[in-house]
């Protein structure tokens, strides 16, 4: 039986995991997976990635196709293409796994828009916009390729790098004005503590929503941080004025309060950072803790 080493996540929960020895791969290593990194390696587990440069594998190289055939645990976090292709599955076209955990993270823009009312697990998907297909599809795709697979539909993802106090000292940070319009939210030390939560209680095809469960304006958050830093609320901008691209239009077409009640009932999970008050505020301390030094 694997040691079990029990973890204090950044601002989370402690927690004990058993991964001594695990085989661990990772397909894509962007913000989360580089969050999950440290403490997979603390746990004990040999960790792969695939990567752009000489530090991992070459996605898509026959190196890869061994490593995941080999590991007992992988986390894909390669979004589908453009053109609505799964690279990580297109890449693995006929190749066996013994994991007896996968991972794919997914959004929640596979909900569409639900005009500000709650999107729940048990709900078939109805994306609207063609991200939100694409992340559907490739949800689909995964469980069907490999059944031991589980669906993490994360919220908005914040957290040290991806808070909005640089944006609002420069000035560029504004608001725009959309009446009634919600954002799903998640720190990053909460997803990691979800998947170590859901490495330890396996359950295949399960579908989970990881979300503060507090969703709220933009607009509210960037004041609420603009009042941290002590600086002036960013100015604020209508929906259709022109300096508003098409692309940041389209964040603002699809209202929707998302619930994660699954992951506190069935892995035990709970978030450290139950609003993006408590989220903004253990940044903020963790950067002023680092200039002090």
């Amino acid at each position: 039986m694997r040691p079990r080493v029990t973890l204090q996540l950044p601002g989370a929960y402690e927690r004990a995991i058993a991964l001594d020895g695990t085989k661990v791969l990772l397909l894509g290593r962007g913000y989360v997976a580089r969050a999950l990194e440290p403490h997979l390696r603390k746990a004990g587990a040999v960790l792969r990635h695939t990567s752009r440069d000489e530090s991992g594998l070459t996605f898509g190289s026959d190196a890869m196709r061994d490593a995941f055939t080999r590991a007992d645990i992988v986390l894909v976090s390669v979004p589908p293409s453009r053109q609505g292709a799964e690279p990580s599955l297109a890449a693995l076209a006929g190749v066996s796994s013994r994991a007896r955990w996968i991972g794919y993270l997914s959004a929640t823009s596979v909900y569409g828009d639900r005009r500000g009312q709650w999107a729940f697990e048990g709900e078939a998907p109805t994306p609207g916009l063609s991200r939100g297909i694409r992340r559907a599809d490739a949800e689909l795709a995964w469980l069907e390729a490999y059944p031991q697979t589980q669906i993490f539909r994360l919220a908005g993802i914040y957290g040290p790098g991806r808070a909005p106090f640089a944006r609002l000292r420069s000035g560029e940070a504004r608001i725009v004005e959309a009446p009634g319009h919600v954002v799903n939210r998640i720190h990053v030390d909460d997803i990691v503590s979800a998947l170590l939560a859901s490495m330890e209680r396996p359950s295949p095809q399960d579908i989970y929503n990881i979300a503060d469960g507090h969703p709220a304006p933009p607009g509210e958050v960037l004041r609420f941080a603009a009042d941290l830093i002590g600086v002036s609320p960013p100015q604020t901008v209508a929906l259709h004025d022109p300096s508003v691209s098409a692309m940041a239009r389209s964040f603002y077409a699809e209202s929707k309060r998302v619930d994660a009640s699954r992951a506190r009932w069935r892995l035990g999970w709970q978030s450290r950072h139950p609003t993006y008050r408590e989220g903004l505020r253990a940044i903020l301390s963790a950067m002023e803790d680092r200039t002090t030094r």
